[in-house]
């Protein structure tokens, strides 16, 4: 890696434009094309993220807090059309309605309703908490249908179309979560794998694997027959870690607990605190490290006598995970330590001046792409030894007289300051099995500036930048007829503040990480976060 990757800097701020309120378009707007986009791309990506700011007078504080902005890009036949609509959530309409923050967002509260007097606000507090169905994380599809989501129990549908809000499902009518991460799995059947935080009865705290099945075709109802899978239990009885993914093999899930911990007694109570956000909820616990835990899909069961641990990192995104011989294989994006990244991510942290957001970004936890192996196969005369035995690794697991299993990894990439995140794969062909190549958003101080490409065999890393452009989660479309790993293209909204064209998505080359074509449209997108490609139906499958 050549130092010239870490010498990037912005002192324009032109990223603080990512950061910014836009309108919703009333009809889709057709792109400027320059270079070519292969007329094979056929479909459409969707890209969630927040697109308002601020309500009325009132600002919205955090990353996670701005009101869900579902965005559009069509491509057929080497032309782009662009299109984006506010979900109607209930969060967002009753805010347009009373022009002030009605639901309490991540890290931005709600204030009683000034014109109520004190009796009617203190049976408010009795009917329970109002959770935010802010969905804008990401969108997936189940069967047929498309949601919008966030990591609460609520998950809207939306037209895939038209963008319409269809309605809002409440997922804990059907499986016992309190929430559920926006980060999905999928089987080629089209069956959907989660997992949620359950707060059980007399306060008893588990993580719930839930299960989707495809909905038949007669049926009305994803989710009649969704189920819960297995349990895992939680390292604290009170305290569940905040869970944002997780991964699977054919036959294992693997579930890492880290130490950002919700403390419940706090959550509870917070909803009677005024001012009381969900980031007010969360806590490090600074002495427990970071836990690993394995479940087998059929049958389903918990691993209990593998216990793994390690030194304390938070971790949002999954990378891969796999079965080699007796070990799974399990890569990471961490970010080292126990302070909670979510704190770094306040708007005005992150629309501050170049040099400050620098600063900020020293005191924060330094992120890592990493490795672990987790033996299957586990002897009492073993103890003390390095257990993983495959050639290509340098992780390592020993066995300790407790019984736990101590886990280092080996590291992939890292950068000062500079994240490999967002992490995308070849999923349909290589997720859950052994794979090579692994497409990412670089963060440079929690800013996004570039694509990123690792090859997690060599280490290998190539990059996509341009001068003052801000990209999105790269995600990849294979070549029809693909028969390698990265044959592909990779899709990204860019934004360049100040160009007549700021907003556009952007085709690269999979294999080189060069340009192949770019659709330009004359309005600022601002950050999305996660999305889906849908193909177009061929003319065969209509």
């Amino acid at each position: 890696m050549e130092n010239h990757l870490y010498s990037v800097e912005h002192p324009a701020a032109g990223y603080k434009k990512i950061f910014e309120t836009v309108e919703e378009l009333n009809e889709p707007i057709a792109a400027t094309i320059s270079g070519v986009i292969p007329t094979w791309l056929s479909g459409s990506l969707l890209r969630m993220g927040p697109g308002l700011f601020e309500v009325g007078d009132q600002p919205l504080h955090h990353l996670f807090d701005g009101q869900a902005l579902i965005h559009k890009f069509d491509l057929k036949d080497g032309r782009v059309t662009y299109y984006r609509k506010f979900i109607r959530t209930d969060a967002y309409v009753r805010a347009m309605t009373e022009n002030r923050v009605v639901i309490t967002e991540f890290g931005t509260a709600a204030y009683p309703d000034p014109c109520k007097n004190i009796f009617s606000r203190f049976f408010t507090y009795f009917k329970g908490i109002e959770v935010t169905d802010n969905c804008l994380v990401n969108i997936y599809t189940i069967g047929e249908d498309f949601y919008a989501v966030t990591e609460t129990n609520f998950i809207t549908k939306v037209d895939p179309d038209s963008l319409e809000t269809l309605k809002k499902v409440d997922l804990s009518k059907y499986v016992s979560v309190n929430g559920i991460t926006a980060h999905p799995h999928k089987d080629p059947d089209g069956t959907v794998y989660n997992i949620g935080n359950c707060f059980g009865k007399n306060m008893s705290l588990a993580y719930n694997i839930v299960k989707i099945p495809p909905a038949p075709k007669d049926s009305t109802d994803a989710f009649e027959k969704s189920q819960v899978m297995v349990q895992l239990p939680s390292s604290e009885r009170l305290k569940p870690s905040y869970i944002h993914s997780f991964g699977m093999t054919e036959n294992y899930f693997v579930f890492v607990e880290p130490p950002v911990k919700i403390n419940l007694l706090k959550f509870l109570s917070a909803w009677s605190v005024r001012g009381a956000t969900y980031m007010d909820c969360f806590e490090s616990n600074e002495t427990l490290g970071t836990w690993f835990h394995l479940a087998t899909k059929e049958p389903a069961e918990y691993l209990s006598s593998h216990k793994f641990r390690t030194s304390a990192f938070n971790v949002f995104h999954h990378i891969n995970t796999y079965k080699d011989q007796d070990f799974i294989v399990v890569d990471l994006c961490t970010w080292k330590g126990h302070d909670f990244v979510y704190n770094y991510l306040y708007l005005a942290n992150l629309r501050q001046e170049w040099e400050e957001v620098k600063k900020a970004a020293m005191r924060a936890p330094q992120p890592e792409v990493r490795r672990y192996v987790l033996p299957l196969d586990i002897h009492r005369e073993d103890m003390g030894k390095n257990l993983v035995s495959l050639s290509y690794t340098t992780a390592t697991a020993v066995l300790r007289s407790d019984g736990t299993i101590w886990l280092e990894p080996e590291v992939l990439f890292s950068g000062p300051r500079h994240a490999f995140e967002f992490p995308q794969i070849n999923y349909s062909e290589y997720s859950g099995k052994m794979y090579r190549f692994a497409f990412g958003l670089g963060l440079n101080h929690f800013i996004p500036d570039r694509i990123m490409k690792l090859n997690v065999q060599t280490k290998e890393m190539r990059e996509w930048r341009e001068e003052e452009c801000y990209p999105s989660e790269p995600l990849f479309v294979a070549t029809p007829g693909a028969t390698d790993e990265d044959d592909g293209v990779l899709l990204s909204v860019v934004v360049k503040p100040g160009a007549d064209r700021p907003g556009s998505l952007l085709v690269l080359d999979a294999k080189t990480l060069t340009e192949v074509g770019r659709a330009e449209v004359s309005v600022n997108i601002p950050v999305t976060l996660h999305g889906t490609y849908t193909p177009a139906p061929q003319p065969s499958q209509l």
